[in-house]
């Protein structure tokens, strides 16, 4: 089974290369069925994991290996499901411009490797890959200025990481004499002091949060997927972020061990974790377009599972193993369900975009312009991303507060503090993202529209969402009967089978359901029953005439379009209430006829200001233009200049010699 996905390696290679010579068709199909042949090889080989894999490419004489744990394949599983719909709904822009699949192909390959490659040469040239293949879509659907600068952004950033993780795996090979394969990683770094694992934890989070989106780069998400459709979303959100976070894991799980002395590292994954959900949620909030909200809101769901990550961390230097394979467990859960609850919102924003042109938050009423599989596949993918029963997104959350709550039997004060803060954080978090899908769904799709338009949504967009949505329902219901396949990697890593604990029959526990317990299975049986009380109150309604009376507007005449709420209305009190976080702007200019007193055009724009872009990234590009204007005399286009820079390399390089 695991050699399926050398046929992935070579399908997604062939659809790169007809991606290139412009054959679109062919190269669509090849990646689809390259994602098939992934998803049955991840899934049918849990829960033992894959074995050791050769892939046909050498590096330094040597053939690249590949191993695939249990947490790789889940992962990586859940993250194809939406990739494999997002590149057979191609949008047109698409069609026509096949660099969007060479982009798609080489996030996949990247990815195939995050997962599974085993030294830090092949791991960095994947990362690599997987850092120009989301760079190579978004620029493929907008060649505009202001793209280029946001993709270049992002690049930026990224590159900022990976000399990070450059750094950390330099000094993992340093202890492990120089060797780079990662088998010996983790017996390196029990050889180092205290103070160079964290060293090395840190460098990693950092590194690895740059792609997740955790501060200070949260704040490229939203201009880069803005930039893309609903697809490149669907395949950075899933693919690309679970494999950041599985990389992410491995170092700080896995490679770094534990210790007491490891709780200082716990208490820092805690704490970024916990602020970048807080402010990724509120930034999604007052969002109106669908990939900025959903931009925002993949970095808020990666920090939550990183936050679940530092509680492993601490419960691991506390001594209390099977509460830190339940925290790791509950992250690696988190990120799977969100792979496929932001999927099917990223590909309900396509549909909007088909009929509409436009990825604008609006009351256009597009559940009546939509087959009811569109609107019941998104509403429980927006259910599942606003933590409601019985998705798949109400049960990580939940597992995350019931592992988060648990933090009193920590022995040190630090860690006890940091659990029940971060808790705090995180329902803060959770009361945000409720309120953020509200709005994408009740002013995005169930909104009514009055102006007439002819377009509907798309049979595809409607058949994927629906897919989509049953997959969330599908996975929390199925829950009990999934979690094995988690078990191997919990007694290797831990040695305590969490993922076994976490279930007593139909019931889903935080390891002891004396102290907790809730069963989505049972819930989608009672739920129905539940829905009997509406039904009943419409039947009598029949019964007792409802009387219906015109809104007054204030002696103007009716329009309710105009007085329709809008994004900006919807989210306008929290806009106020965290001013000293957003500090809004607001700008209205006029245009007047011949005549000033008669105003021909009135535009209105508003925004929120970034958080750590003009405080951090601004100087740090401003410094780097000034030293590149002082550097650009070496360009004088004088030959003798040149030799005699050439010259004095020469002489120095043989003064270093002669020593």
């Amino acid at each position: 089974m695991p050699e399926l996905l050398i046929a992935a390696f070579w399908l997604w290679a062939a659809g790169l290369l007809f991606a290139l010579a412009r054959m679109t068709g062919v190269a669509r199909w090849l990646i689809v069925l390259g994602v098939t042949s992934g998803l049955w090889s991840a899934f049918g080989a849990l829960p033992a994991g894959g074995g050791w894999l050769n892939l046909p490419v050498a590096l330094a004489d040597q053939v690249v290996r590949l191993h695939y744990s249990p947490e790789a394949l889940w992962l990586m599983g859940f993250g194809l499901v939406p990739a494999a719909l997002a590149a057979a709904l191609c949008t047109p822009i698409q069609r026509a411009r096949p660099a969007w699949l060479v982009g798609a192909a080489l996030s996949l390959l990247g990815a195939l490797g995050i997962y599974g490659v085993q030294d830090a040469y092949s791991f960095l040239i994947a990362w690599e890959l997987m850092s120009l293949g989301g760079a190579v879509m978004i620029l493929s659907e907008s060649t505009s200025l202001e793209a280029g600068r946001r993709t270049l952004y992002m690049l930026a950033l990224l590159e900022v990481g990976a000399v990070s993780i450059l750094l950390a795996l330099l000094l993992l090979a340093q202890h492990d004499g120089g060797a780079v394969a990662f088998d010996g990683f983790a017996l390196g770094a029990h050889t180092l002091s205290t103070s160079a694992r964290i060293v090395i934890g840190v460098l990693a989070l950092f590194g690895f949060g740059a792609k997740l989106g955790l501060l200070p780069f949260y704040e490229w998400f939203p201009g880069a997927y803005g930039n893309g459709s609903g697809a490149t979303g669907a395949i950075l959100s899933g693919v690309v972020l679970n494999a950041a976070f599985f990389a992410l894991s491995r170092t700080l799980v896995d490679w770094l061990g534990s210790g007491s002395g490891l709780s200082t590292l716990g208490i820092i994954v805690t704490t970024i974790g916990t602020l970048t959900s807080i402010l990724a949620a509120l930034y999604a909030f007052q969002q109106d377009d669908w990939r900025r909200l959903l931009a925002f809101s993949s970095a808020e769901n990666a920090a939550i599972a990183v936050t679940a990550i530092g509680a492993s961390i601490l419960f691991r230097a506390g001594g209390e193993n099977a509460l830190a394979g339940l925290a790791w467990t509950v992250a690696v859960l988190h990120l799977s369900g969100h792979a496929l609850a932001k999927g099917g919102m990223f590909v309900g924003a396509d549909g909007v975009y088909s009929a509409g042109g436009t990825y604008r938050l609006a009351q256009r009423g597009w559940l009546r312009r939509a087959n009811w599989v569109f609107g019941l596949g998104t509403l429980f993918a927006a259910m599942s991303l606003s933590a409601m029963p019985p998705q798949i997104g109400f049960v990580t959350e939940w597992f995350t507060f019931q592992t988060l709550f648990q933090g009193f039997h920590l022995a040190t004060l630090g860690g006890r503090l940091t659990l029940a803060l971060a808790g705090a954080g995180l329902a803060l978090t959770a009361a945000i993202a409720f309120a953020t899908f509200i709005k994408a769904f009740g002013i995005g799709l169930l909104g009514d529209g009055h102006r007439p338009q002819a377009a509907r949504i798309g049979s595809g967009y409607a058949s994927a969402a629906l897919l989509l949505g049953l997959a969330v329902l599908a996975a929390a219901v199925g829950m009990p009967l999934w979690l094995h396949g988690l078990e191997g990697a919990n007694v290797t890593q831990f040695g305590a089978n969490a993922a076994r604990a976490m279930t007593t029959g139909w019931l889903l526990v935080p390891l002891t359901d004396t102290f907790a317990f809730i069963s989505p299975t049972l819930l989608v049986i009672v739920m129905p029953l539940i829905a009997l009380l509406p039904l009943l109150l419409l039947l009598n309604g029949r019964r007792h005439a409802v009387r219906r009376a015109r809104v007054w507007y204030g002696g103007l005449q009716e329009d309710p379009e105009r007085s329709a709420t809008t994004s900006l209305t919807f989210s306008n009190a929290m806009r106020t209430f965290y001013s000293f976080i957003y500090r809004p702007t607001a700008d209205t200019a006029r245009e007047h006829r011949a005549v000033a007193y008669f105003i021909s055009k009135l535009q209105f724009e508003h925004d929120v200001a970034d958080v750590f872009g003009p405080a951090l990234f601004d100087p740090i590009r401003k410094a780097v233009w000034r030293l590149a204007g002082r550097l650009r005399a070496l360009q004088s286009g004088d030959l003798n200049f040149y030799l005699g820079l050439i010259g004095a390399l020469l002489i120095v390089i043989l003064a270093l010699t002669l020593r």
